[in-house]
């Protein structure tokens, strides 16, 4: 991939109009799977053929698309949900309504979508879709915003909503704070005035990943050495200790972060990057009384499948982060959809601080 091809991006709005009309007439093109392995190697473009719209279908126009560790993990075949192959990578992303089915009635051509639930396929320039598969969202806000929506920052939004009661001033403590859902976890605790301790692993560019990290309205961003430091109490002289702890990475700091947890406090487990083990001492359940629990957003939207309101003042609340600038995409690196190999190694490279964007248009 020549650089030139690729911007770093921090939530503007990406003019598409210029384009759209001429991608239009082409065939559709997609990123296409017919075996597990690693992404780079399994993982082609190629033309897809042209669905014929039913009359509760939806045609959509892909417009952006990121590379998660999700449809990295689901590539490769070690995800817990599996697209039946052949299959089209990529579980979210934003697209433009080109046409509807006569029984579609709420959605029109112009509306922008974004996937109801995992597997939709989205790493592709053209789709048709049934309707309950889609999501209407307001077509004002950032389009990098609008491709990242469904994920990371729900996923944020739910963890900080749902385990504990937290109230402004209370603390939140986090690892793999420099991760999507990191990165969302600090503004939507910040617009609520919940305070945050981030966790990220020491890296040869740490000072610039903690300015980038405080900007966005980190409280502390500490190394996972310093957890295990004396030097841990001088935070909590001005923040309580947290009452939520959200662990992405498991091993031993993620033990390290339970010591700060208070008592009664629970610890919510939504990621496994060391590939290791949750580690636990016996004192901490015994002494401290602390909670373990695990959240998977997938598993959440199953649950709440006839739960339109829950669903809806969620994407409502997050939108109005957006539209007030509290909530920014994560910073990104726009790629056109014929660079992917270069998109999908990157993504797999560790230290990885900018998520890859397909642009589909």
């Amino acid at each position: 991939m020549q650089r030139a091809a690729a911007r770093v991006l921090r939530g503007a709005r990406v003019p598409f109009v210029r384009e759209r009309s001429a991608t239009a007439r082409l065939p559709p093109r997609g990123l296409l799977y017919e075996r597990h392995g690693e992404p780079p190697g399994v993982v082609q473009l190629k033309d897809l053929e042209v669905a014929e719209l039913g009359d509760s279908d939806v045609r959509v126009q892909m417009l952006a698309a990121p590379i998660n560790p999700a449809d990295i993990n689901m590539i490769q075949g070690t995800y817990a949900i599996l697209s039946p192959l052949p299959a089209v990578g990529g579980n979210e992303g934003v697209g433009e309504v080109l046409e509807v089915g006569r029984h579609v009635a709420a959605l029109k051509p112009g509306d922008w979508v974004i996937p109801a639930g995992a597997g939709l396929g989205t790493w592709r320039t053209q789709g048709v879709f049934p309707e309950e598969t889609l999501l209407k969202v307001p077509s004002d806000i950032p389009v990098l915003c609008a491709a990242t929506l469904s994920v990371n920052p729900c996923t944020a939004y739910r963890m900080l909503a749902d385990f504990e009661t937290l109230a402004p001033g209370d603390s939140v403590i986090q690892n793999a704070a420099n991760s999507g859902v990191g990165q969302a976890v600090i503004q939507i605790a910040k617009a609520s005035g919940i305070k945050t301790i981030n966790v990220v692993r020491d890296r040869p560019d740490l000072p610039k990943l903690v300015e980038r990290l405080m900007a966005l309205g980190a409280d502390h961003v500490i190394t996972e050495e310093m957890l295990r430091k004396p030097e841990m109490k001088d935070i909590f002289k001005s923040i309580p200790k947290p009452r939520l702890a959200l662990n992405c990475v498991g091993g031993k700091s993620t033990t390290e972060m339970l010591r700060h947890l208070q008592p009664k406090g629970t610890m919510v487990t939504y990621g496994g990057m060391a590939k290791q083990p949750v580690m636990v001492p016996v004192s901490a359940f015994i002494f401290r009384d602390v909670r373990l629990r695990g959240f998977w957003m997938t598993q959440w939207r199953k649950d709440h499948a006839q739960d339109q309101e829950s669903l809806t003042s969620m994407m409502d609340a997050l939108c109005q982060l957006v539209r007030r600038g509290q909530l920014t995409a994560p910073a990104c690196t726009e790629v056109p959809l014929q660079d992917y190999k270069a998109a999908l190694e990157a993504t797999m490279k560790p230290f990885t601080s900018s998520k890859q964007i397909l642009l589909l248009v």
